[in-house]
């Protein structure tokens, strides 16, 4: 009976190349919100930007205000 082997492993996993012909360059939002005197953006708010593309990339708050951090690929 003959057994088969498979090739010895070295153990190194090739680096996939991506090779891009253009520069991406992007496009920010901010949205402040005054959270004592209003809601966060809801979830209507959220869809229609994310239908413009726009991806939500951060949030950060100095109470009451809270800033909330988009980008998206320029046309």
């Amino acid at each position: 009976m003959m057994h088969r082997t498979n090739p010895p492993s070295t153990g190194v996993i090739p680096t996939p190349m991506v090779y891009v012909n253009e520069t991406i360059v992007w496009q920010y939002k901010q949205l402040v919100r005054n959270l004592s005197k209003e809601n966060a953006p809801a979830d209507e708010d959220l869809n229609k930007l994310g239908k413009e593309g726009w991806e939500l990339v951060g949030i950060m708050q100095d109470s009451p205000l809270a800033y909330f951090y988009f980008k998206r690929m320029k046309p």
